[in-house]
């Protein structure tokens, strides 16, 4: 019976973690499928999100925790969400379109120099003390039978659904997710039957920015914010894209619930030591690079001569 409450406890974390895994890596996928080149700063986006909601919330919550402490979280999310839109979208224009045509390593070095522009100003602004976002609810855990779970890991779990089944839908459904779909696969052909390319291209980076900065907010409740949160949580994200299928929206969700539940499992049945935990997610890109480099749910490409 303790073996079965012990598997439903690292099943619940698993979950959790990969949820906030996958919401990161739909942006890194979602900008490769379009785009062909990896947004290196995307968890620095994810930290400046964060501190925008962190502000937020201190400056409109009260004191009580209560219904009006819950709503204040929840619109700062939205204004932090809002601002990481704004900026994924200003960094695409300024350091990425200018470099479409240039070589893929052009774009790349540019997102890795936004990157440590980000973390450094946020350190200037901000300075290197870690803050920390207070729960606005009571997180005492509640359990179903033997097993915890805490109002956070319900938050998470349920925060990531909507988000994952609402871009499912847009890109399935709507005139924008479809325009999104063609021009992932072939922008000049896209530009021909009427797509406004630039236009499709910023909102791939608004909608990835914003699912980044949700991520970080949540995380932010568990660990405290800080200039250089975004870099492992972001590595880490990109490696559950690759492991998925880097290009494939089903595959980034797939991917980053696998990373968290190989990461959970992975300490508390292999008795791997909880420092070394971040090295599970590179042993498997390792695995999967060997294996399947295209992903699980990713399709080989051929590169053309």
């Amino acid at each position: 019976m303790g073996s079965m409450v012990e598997f439903f406890q690292h099943l619940m974390n698993g979950l959790t973690l990969g949820g906030i895994y996958a919401l990161i890596a739909l942006g890194y996928t979602m900008v490769y499928g379009i785009l062909k080149f990896i947004n290196f700063a995307h968890g620095d986006v994810l930290m400046v999100g964060s501190y925008i909601g962190l502000f937020v919330y201190n400056f409109i919550r009260g004191e009580v925790l209560g219904a009006w402490s819950i709503l204040a979280f929840f619109l700062s999310m939205l204004v932090g969400m809002v601002f990481s839109a704004l900026l994924g979208m200003t960094i695409e224009k300024v350091a990425y379109k200018p470099l479409r045509k240039a070589t893929r390593l052009a774009p790349l070095l540019s997102a890795i120099g936004i990157s440590f522009i980000l973390s450094n100003l946020a350190a200037w602004f901000w300075g290197t003390k870690s803050r920390k976002l207070e729960y606005p609810f009571d997180n005492s855990p509640l359990y179903i039978g033997e097993v915890s779970i805490t109002p956070h890991q319900i938050l998470i779990l349920a925060v990531v659904v909507v988000m994952m089944v609402s871009l499912k839908l847009f890109v399935d459904k709507t005139r924008i997710g479809k325009a999104m779909r063609a021009t992932s696969l072939d922008q000049d052909t896209a530009k021909l039957m009427g797509i406004r390319v630039d236009r499709v291209i910023s909102i791939t980076f608004a909608i990835g920015s914003a699912l980044a900065a949700t991520a970080g907010i949540l995380i932010a409740l568990e660990i405290k914010v800080y200039p250089s949160m975004g870099t492992m949580t972001g590595l880490k994200a990109f490696v559950a894209a690759v492991v998925g299928g880097i290009g494939s929206i089903s595959g980034a969700m797939v991917g980053g619930i696998l990373l968290g539940l190989l990461e959970t499992f992975g300490v508390a049945l292999l008795g791997i030591p909880y420092g070394l935990r971040d090295t599970i997610a590179f042993v498997v890109l390792i695995i999967i690079l060997l294996l399947k480099p295209e992903g699980i749910l990713g399709k080989a490409e051929k590169e053309k001569v």
